[in-house]
């Protein structure tokens, strides 16, 4: 009776360790496969706003490429240029500086 429960107590502990093992090795999986799902779904995300933007941008390109009303307005805008005979008056507000000035190398003061 005695080796009867003996080899019933291994087998139980035995059962239970590989039922603890499985459950952690289960968990374990499982939170992988929930990381993994947020993953993709955030490429997902990434990648949408990635094709948004190449659908702007192409949409831009060919404008430029067909439109010359709006390559003239591009370079006027970017680029400040005016006809020979025209003003251009530029008008600045607090939070809007003007990004043409910024985009200049600065001059460099030489020193005597």
């Amino acid at each position: 009776m005695n080796l009867r429960r003996v080899i019933i107590t291994f087998y139980l502990l035995l059962f239970l360790s590989l039922a603890a093992g499985a459950s952690i090795f289960f968990l374990q999986t499982r939170r992988e496969y929930r990381q993994l799902l947020k993953s993709e779904a955030e490429s997902k995300r990434l990648l949408a706003e990635a094709q948004l933007k190449l659908r702007e941008q192409q949409r831009i390109l060919d404008r430029l490429r067909s439109d010359p009303a709006f390559v003239e307005m591009v370079i006027r805008r970017r680029l400040g240029y005016a006809k020979p005979d025209e003003m251009i008056f530029r008008f600045e507000s607090m939070g809007e500086p003007d990004l043409r000035r910024e985009e200049r190398p600065q001059a460099r003061k030489r020193v005597p």
